[in-house]
């Protein structure tokens, strides 16, 4: 028991550190580029390579955990986490993108062995788990968002990039006991997760490929949105601190339906009908921005909802779909190495668009096109199944739903 407790604490210890380290950033872009002399190339890189060190560091997790154990690899990618927080402070441009690379390579792995701690230590509870953990992370998130302006003006530019390795110490102190020898599962090990995993190979699964596009396409949404929501309000005449603000409340307003979100979605056979909602509101509030920006606070609310239940549960769909830790931490890893990097290039793409085109008309066309794919993917993934890595073929919807949320094969 006590041991489980000192997992929830590490848990929760490391999903406020998986957003804020990110989103604290883009508001302070135009003070960076100033203070740091940064081309406009620069600064659309700078945008970008948070979300492609997801991608790009993701395949180390497993690799990590069964070399060191899960634990001793959590601890250190908190830890690095930390380090790539206070190197990008320093003064100096190339310090600025290393530590980016730190911070993005420590919450990569962090990431994938999310989902599989919640199905190894909490196979009972992974809507609960999941809901919580979604829940500190856009919290986390909101918080960085809203706060690094008012951080900015108070103590400048470095501070508040700097501060967000302070969440990260006693997240390394915890998952560091647990990886004390002695410590109860410290020699639990996860497989690695592609090409291949429980003997099979996760690239001829075809919904593994579902799920990792739908998250893709998710977190595509997701970063570019985070990373220039601030210039495009700006442009439609908002302050740079109600920009700010608007990204905060964007994040903030999905908070309570990334809790509710895996809950509901792991009581359900089928989590189609939560694909379709999310779409939609996607869909509606992306249109109010392009043709009725007057209006913005209720298109970044309605954004936020959107926004705020579609990550969520892209990753309850991790667990869900999987009928073991093994094989969660192989669709995790397949799906946020594929999924980030496919959402890697939204933030670049977006903002050569927007140097093109010279406005941000044209980019939420774009946005809005993509909505499409989106509802596609989760449409497939949303069905009922798991994904047979041993066989490279999906089990069929042979699957019920546990009153305390997991879904389990018959």
């Amino acid at each position: 028991m006590k041991t489980r407790l000192w997992l929830l604490a590490g848990l929760i210890l490391l999903t406020i550190n998986l957003r804020a380290a990110i989103t604290g950033m883009p508001p302070l872009i135009g003070q960076l580029q100033r203070a740091l002399a940064l081309s406009g190339t620069q600064v659309g890189v700078l945008a970008t390579l948070p979300v492609l060190c997801l991608g790009a560091f993701a395949w180390l997790a497993p690799r990590l955990a069964r070399r060191f154990g899960t634990q001793a690899a959590v601890c250190t990618a908190v830890g690095v986490l930390a380090l790539g927080a206070v190197v990008r402070a320093l003064p100096w441009p190339a310090a600025l993108f290393a530590g980016t690379v730190l911070s993005g390579a420590g919450i990569a792995v962090g990431n994938v062995l999310l989902p599989a701690l919640i199905k190894d230590h909490f196979a009972h509870r992974i809507g609960l788990l999941t809901g919580l953990t979604m829940t500190l992370m856009a919290l986390s998130g909101a918080l960085a968002a809203g706060a690094a302006v008012p951080l900015c003006t108070a103590a400048g530019w470095q501070f508040a990039l700097a501060v967000w390795a302070v969440p990260a110490v006693p997240a390394v102190a915890v998952w560091g006991l647990l990886a004390a020898p002695g410590a109860d599962g410290r020699h639990r090990r996860t497989p690695p997760p592609m090409p291949r995993t429980a003997g099979g190979s996760l690239l001829r699964c075809a919904l593994a490929w579902w799920v990792s596009a739908f998250l893709g396409l998710v977190s595509l949404m997701f970063y570019v949105l985070v990373a220039w929501l601030p210039q495009i309000m700006q442009v439609y005449g908002y302050t740079p601190a109600q920009a700010g603000l608007m990204t905060s409340v964007m994040l903030t307003v999905g908070i309570p339906l990334g809790f509710v979100v895996p809950l509901v979605a792991a009581r359900m056979r089928s989590q189609q009908l939560l694909v379709v909602a999310v779409v939609t509101a996607k869909l509606a509030s992306l249109a109010g921005l392009l043709l009725a920006p007057a209006f913005g606070w209720v298109w970044v609310c309605l954004l936020g909802a959107a926004t705020g239940s579609a990550f969520p549960l892209a990753i309850t769909l991790l667990g869900l779909r999987t009928d073991g830790p093994q094989t969660a931490a192989g669709l995790s890893g397949m799906a946020q190495t594929v999924g980030y990097l496919l959402a890697g290039l939204g933030p670049l793409a977006i903002g050569v668009l927007h140097n093109i085109t010279a406005g941000w008309r044209v980019p939420l066309a774009v946005l809005i096109a993509l909505v499409v794919p989106e509802a596609l993917a989760g449409l497939l993934a949303g069905r009922p199944g798991h994904v047979r890595p041993d066989s490279g073929e999906d089990d069929p919807a042979n699957t019920a739903p546990r009153t305390d949320g997991e879904l389990v094969r018959l």
